[in-house]
């Protein structure tokens, strides 16, 4: 049996278009928080609005790109790739956030996940200076992130 690659692209594209239409339109129809004075622009349903136009976005690119990508056959690396991305994702929210505060988990998380990708792609020589760059790539996102999310989105972090 021959798997459609194109056929499920669109498909999928489908089903993403309709999800970020529901998150969109949910976002939208929210409750509003002025009845507290609290500023327009806080409004509960920011995020899953800007999400839902974001995954509309890649339904359409998807869409648009189902038949142009030349496909192959899943490599054995695919599905290492797969299982360290599942493993590494739960070691994060299992394990990291829970016991040590949420900028260190997300610094050793992104760059766990960046190291495990960039890595071994690197000849011996470059590894110690793309080490240092993921580091520091992680640390900046980690800042970023948690700054984000307390200051933007107003959310106490664990």
């Amino acid at each position: 049996m021959r798997f459609d690659s194109a056929a499920a692209d669109r498909v999928m594209a489908i089903a993403l278009l309709a999800l970020g239409s529901a998150m969109t339109w949910g976002g939208f129809v929210m409750d509003r928080l002025e009845i507290r004075q609290i500023h327009p622009a806080s409004i509960p349903g920011l995020v899953p609005m800007i999400l839902g136009v974001a995954m509309m976005v890649c339904a359409v690119l998807l869409a648009l790109n189902a038949d142009d990508v030349e496909r192959k056959e899943a490599e054995e690396g695919s599905w290492r790739s797969f299982a360290f991305t599942a493993l590494w994702s739960c070691f994060f929210s299992v394990i990291l956030v829970s016991r040590i505060p949420f900028v260190a988990a997300t610094a050793i998380y992104v760059a766990g996940f960046a190291g495990w990708f960039l890595l071994p792609a690197k000849p011996v020589a470059k590894r110690l200076k793309t080490a240092l760059f993921i580091i520091t790539f992680g640390i900046i996102i980690a800042v970023a992130v948690s700054t984000l999310f307390r200051y933007g989105f107003l959310v106490r972090l664990p």
